[in-house]
């Protein structure tokens, strides 16, 4: 087993007990909800009589299902309104702290929680949503749960969890012009597969991430879940440090320096034990791609899609499937492949650096006719600091639309959807069957760049062309 690890550190210094099941009894630092996964957490407080026992640990947002076009209430969609008031109303009966639409911190949770400095080093953070691994990029351990754990973080900020293997991911290097922190993820999780994290968490180390930015490192972190782990985590560094100085719950004065000394502390140490060990080089990582219906089926952008020769044969099956559902031929490029829609925003890459970045591809150039191209901030504060820099105008004058924030298509559970075969050239994170909306809806993952790079050609493309 792993020793003095950050994993290790921040696991052992929130354990309350070891529960007869073997399963440790965790303390949970920070808890986010939002309207999808908590009503019925809440309903099952109230069908025992319990109430939260630490509102001031739990913070909600609205993001899952709001529209990204018009927010005017009631919603249009009756569900969506039902599961909006049920959020209002349950944070409003045990006075937790909700960030509604227009209060200005609204967003996808995992946008907002970074941004106002609620996630920090050497915290435990739970949240009804699986890409609740996105906040290990400061070195905290972060786990998606269910709705019944929803419900016993809010009654005992605790939860019930077996302790985790370690395996430390090393990419070293500097990442060539067009290759992002997208690339990355989707290299690992090819290589390693979607069933290699299971078990497992992810601490994510060399060079290469040394260089990313936190807003890199939180797009690594973030789909570490579709890799098979738990949580994925980034050992916190100055870099860290720079991003959280001065947000709102940011340590202040003297507390700082305390905070340095503690987050400096529970970095894992260089004799630490892992449970494995893996080494990418980052010069052999390109713009990456997905070519079938699962985040592990990724090709470089100028690559064919695999034979089922090239495969093991218990990956075989599914490539046949995906094959028939993408229409795409083995031994063929999807590069070139026609795009129905371009999507820039959710977890993954709806922040303000993402949002900078593509619209340097954008600017001077223009969205191809019929092609349906639009761009969602992550939250209301990376909306108003992309007004403020100016991008909302670049992205409208080449042709994509400009909305609100929300978690959009990513998942389709609002009125952004896909239509029939439509294929997505997408930011987000997830490519399954029916994922954007549409039951036979195709979907590619890429970074931002090569959204942009789609949008403007009509298809898919190699952004290098572009740079």
């Amino acid at each position: 087993m792993s020793t003095g690890t950050l994993f290790d550190k921040v696991w052992d210094a929130h354990t309350v007990g070891v529960l007869p099941s073997g399963q440790t009894q965790l303390f949970i630092g920070l808890h986010l909800i939002h309207e999808v996964t908590s009503p019925q957490a809440f309903a099952m407080l109230r069908e025992r009589n319990l109430t939260v026992l630490f509102p001031d640990r739990t913070i909600a947002t609205v993001d899952h299902i709001v529209p990204t076009d018009n927010l005017a209430r009631p919603l249009a969609d009756s569900i969506a309104e039902e599961m909006m008031q049920a959020l209002e109303q349950n944070c409003k009966e045990n006075g937790i702290t909700f960030y509604n639409v227009g209060s200005g911190n609204q967003g996808i949770v995992h946008v907002i929680a970074p941004e106002q400095g609620l996630t920090q080093p050497g915290m435990t953070i739970a949240c009804g949503d699986s890409h609740t691994a996105t906040h290990g990029a400061f070195g905290a351990i972060a786990f998606g749960i269910g709705t019944s754990q929803v419900r016993d973080v809010l009654a005992s900020q605790t939860l019930a969890l077996a302790k985790l293997k370690v395996r430390k991911i090393e990419v070293n290097g500097s990442l060539k012009p067009g290759v992002y922190a997208k690339d990355v993820i989707l290299h690992i999780i090819r290589k390693l597969g979607v069933k290699g994290g299971v078990g497992y968490a992810y601490e994510f180390a060399g060079t290469t991430f040394e260089q990313m930015s936190m807003e890199e490192r939180m797009t690594v972190c973030n789909m570490a879940i579709e890799g098979g782990a738990r949580c994925g985590y980034v050992n916190p560094d100055q870099v860290t440090f720079d991003y959280l100085k001065e947000r709102d719950f940011a340590p202040k004065a003297a507390e700082w320096e305390k905070a340095i000394a503690w987050w400096n502390n529970i970095r894992s140490d260089a004799d630490a034990v892992y449970d494995d060990v893996v080494i990418f080089d980052a010069a052999t990582i390109a713009p990456t791609i997905t070519w079938g219906i699962t985040p592990g089926q990724g090709i470089a952008v100028n690559e064919t899609v695999p034979t089922p020769a090239e495969m093991p044969v218990d990956e075989r099956a599914i490539a046949e499937e995906a094959y028939h559902y993408m229409d795409l031929q083995p031994g063929k490029l999807v590069q070139g492949t026609k795009v129905d829609v371009c999507f820039i925003g959710s977890c993954t890459n709806g922040r303000i650096s993402d949002l900078r970045e593509a619209a340097k591809f954008a600017q001077g150039r223009h969205v191809v006719e019929g092609m349906k191209a639009f761009v969602v901030p992550g939250s209301e504060r990376v909306k108003k600091q992309a007004e403020a820099e100016g991008l909302h105008k670049i992205f409208v004058e080449a042709g994509f639309e400009w909305r609100e924030p929300g978690c959009s298509m990513c998942l389709a559970m609002n009125p952004d959807k896909l239509q029939g075969r439509q294929l997505s050239a997408s930011s987000s994170n997830r490519n399954f069957k029916g994922r954007q909306g549409s039951s036979s809806g195709r979907t590619l993952l890429m970074s931002p760049a090569m959204v942009v790079a789609a949008a403007v050609t009509g298809q898919v493309t190699d952004v290098r062309e572009l740079l």
